[in-house]
């Protein structure tokens, strides 16, 4: 049985004829907030502008994004990527080998295009303090939350902090810095090399 709160969910998408609620809808918006943060950076674009391209009603965006800066977070991630879902499969399995599955994950996200959704990323998160913080935030509540909750105490946060800043150190210099031979090393040959440091950082002695 529907509730009221569901209903009315449902038909913010419906007013005036436009795209009603589903996962298609949340993508249609992310999609839109990319095109709209491309071509009018992150001051210009607005909830409203990417709910216009979206054909849909600006509080839907809402519904999905709690803000503009957490939709330009979402919008940074690679299309048809699940953060959350992805961290979730990767912890269900332990902390033993988490290192390299936690790597191999990223690699593959963020390189399915080549590496231009990183260069979008990063080019968006050296554009402003705001648009950092919340990519930043965004992906260490749907990432990296998920992984300290599987982790030995005390020090969890210091643990996801060191695997986190060695995951984006490659990746820039995959992507940014273009350094070889790293730059154009196979994934499972990258994976193989870092992820034991990784794993210490997840479950060894950090002394």
């Amino acid at each position: 049985m529907s509730t009221g709160t569901d209903d009315a969910t449902a038909n913010l998408g419906r007013r005036r004829g436009r795209r009603p609620a589903g996962e298609d809808t949340r993508g249609a918006i992310l999609a839109a907030a990319r095109d709209e943060f491309a071509e009018r950076g992150f001051d210009g674009a607005s909830i409203r502008s990417v709910a216009r391209r979206a054909d849909v009603d600006p509080a839907l965006v809402r519904h999905y994004f709690r803000d503009k800066a957490e939709l330009f977070a979402a919008g940074m991630i690679p299309e048809g990527a699940d953060p959350a879902a992805i961290a979730s499969g990767l912890v269900g399995d332990g902390v033993d080998g988490l290192g390299a599955r936690l790597l191999t994950a990223v690699l593959r996200v963020w390189e399915a295009d080549g590496g231009v959704a990183f260069r979008v990323a990063f080019a968006g998160m050296t554009a402003g303090e705001l648009q950092a913080e919340a990519l930043v935030g965004y992906v260490g509540r749907e990432v990296f939350g998920q992984v300290a909750r599987v982790l030995p105490p005390p020090d969890q946060q210091l643990r996801v902090s060191l695997v986190a800043s060695q995951m984006v150190g490659v990746l820039m210099t995959r992507h940014v810095l273009q350094l070889e031979p790293l730059a154009s090393m196979p994934v499972d040959a990258v994976v193989a090399l870092v992820g034991p440091t990784l794993q210490r950082y997840l479950s060894g002695p950090l002394t």
